[in-house]
């Protein structure tokens, strides 16, 4: 087969393209612009190419796009003329999985963290998974791996609802938390989305939910009485317990010492071990792996040390998500925690300004920069400064570079400094360390 991936540099695209290569499918595609993704690809022989070029769609060509493009993309606009099969990111995902057992992980945060560390711990566990995450899993120096073993383990985009596209052997929700209103209507249909969800699952399949968060245990709830299997973890749930330095499965007390921090982390890592042991593996052999998992591209990663100062770089984007990192950044800093902050979507910024300034208030100096648009076009009156306005030390510098230097500038001896944001923002990281 002849795939072109449209955006095919974008973090959830990409892996798509790995695993379609390592399966011996030509691949091919395209992104508005360079970046180290797009270097990867080209290094593992996929033709991944810079800008929109609608001379490149051939006859025979499957043509993969995300919810991201728009229908007046040149490559798209003539895929439709070519009359070209036009497959969304996550129906590619779902032909790449082929007979394996798909592990989807769907949450409004901790997805890639929780895929990453279920990966990792059943290759520990000798069972070579495949896996597509949002992120560089360390150790791999990629989001996906084509692996010899049954599982593919994959991270489920709820905010288009494509994450109804699989039909999973085990589905993991993390937690439910209202987001993505630019594309649902109203909070009840975002719920409902979570409800189909767990209807995908595979007859004899498992739902596995965080029992602390409300969310995630009304999803629970709703797919018990519907005769779905499930499987809560949490510091109260019967099935995995959670306590500060233990699983407790099945009565069994499993001590654990993550190289993760944070109690967010402790539940993803719950969350993996509920599905590694409903996939057969002894819980003991899962606690092992899951020590073993250091992390992901962009979740509290350490980009380097200058002049006494720590930088660091996580891809927090919702206001829980900025909560947890900060808590996070607490824990380790030896002196003040300093933030670059670049908001994601104007749909996004208008909808969570006062619980954003709540959450980055948490820091001792925090700059925002520019609203990084991604899909969407800029709305009347909406910039950074809804954030910043509400915030009792934040400063608004829309220009990216300048707030990098004002940031710098700033630092001293002792600070960590944070670039938080789901955008370009993490090319910021290493602007400070040159500027310090």
């Amino acid at each position: 087969m002849s795939y072109y991936l449209i955006g095919i540099g974008g973090a959830g695209m990409s892996v798509v393209a790995e695993l379609l290569h390592a399966e011996g499918h030509r691949v091919a595609g395209s992104d508005a612009k360079d970046s180290a993704v797009m270097r990867r690809l080209v290094a593992a022989g996929i033709g991944a190419q810079i800008g929109h070029d609608p001379g490149r769609l051939e006859p025979g060509m499957t043509v993969v796009i995300s919810s991201a493009i728009q229908p007046e993309n040149p490559e798209l606009a003539r895929a439709r003329e070519l009359g070209l099969p036009v497959i969304h990111r996550s129906q590619a995902l779902a032909l790449a999985a082929g007979e394996r057992d798909f592990v989807a992980v769907a949450g409004a945060h901790g997805k890639t963290t929780t895929s990453a560390m279920l990966a990792v711990a059943l290759h520990h566990a000798g069972a070579d998974p495949s896996f597509a995450v949002g992120g560089t899993v360390v150790g791999y120096g990629s989001g996906a791996h084509l692996g010899s073993g049954s599982v593919l383990v994959a991270e489920a985009d709820e905010s288009d609802r494509s994450f109804l596209n699989y039909r999973p052997r085990v589905a993991i929700v993390t937690n439910v938390e209202p987001d993505h209103l630019d594309f649902y209507r109203t909070e009840e249909e975002f719920y409902a989305a979570f409800v189909e969800f767990a209807q995908k699952i595979v007859p004899g399949g498992l739902l596995v939910a965080c029992a602390d968060d409300p969310g995630a245990a009304s999803i629970m709830k709703a797919a018990t009485e519907s005769g779905v299997r499930t499987a809560g973890y949490g510091h109260s749930s019967p099935e995995v317990t959670v306590e500060d330095d233990a699983f407790v499965v099945r009565g069994e007390r499993f001590p654990v010492r993550l190289r993760v921090r944070g109690s967010h982390n402790m539940l993803n890592a719950a969350a993996a071990l509920t599905a590694g042991v409903e996939l057969g593996v002894d819980p003991a052999t899962m606690v092992e792996g899951l020590e073993m998992f250091t992390g992901t591209g962009r979740r509290f990663e350490a980009h380097g040390t200058r002049r006494g100062v720590h930088v660091v770089d996580d891809y927090a984007h919702h206001p829980t998500e900025v909560a947890a990192t900060l808590r996070s950044a607490r824990e380790l800093a030896e002196g003040r925690v300093l933030v670059l902050f670049q908001p994601h979507l104007y749909s996004r910024t208008l909808q969570f300004a006062t619980r954003f300034a709540e959450a980055l208030d948490a820091a001792d100096h925090v700059v925002v920069t520019g609203i990084y648009g991604a899909r969407e076009e800029p709305l009347p009156g909406v910039t950074s400064e809804l954030i910043t306005s509400r915030m009792a030390r934040g400063t608004h510098v829309p220009d990216r570079l300048a707030a990098a230097a004002e940031l710098a500038s700033a630092a001293r001896p002792g600070d960590l400094v944070l670039t938080m944001g789901a955008g370009d923002v993490t090319e910021l990281a290493d602007v400070i360390l040159e500027q310090l």
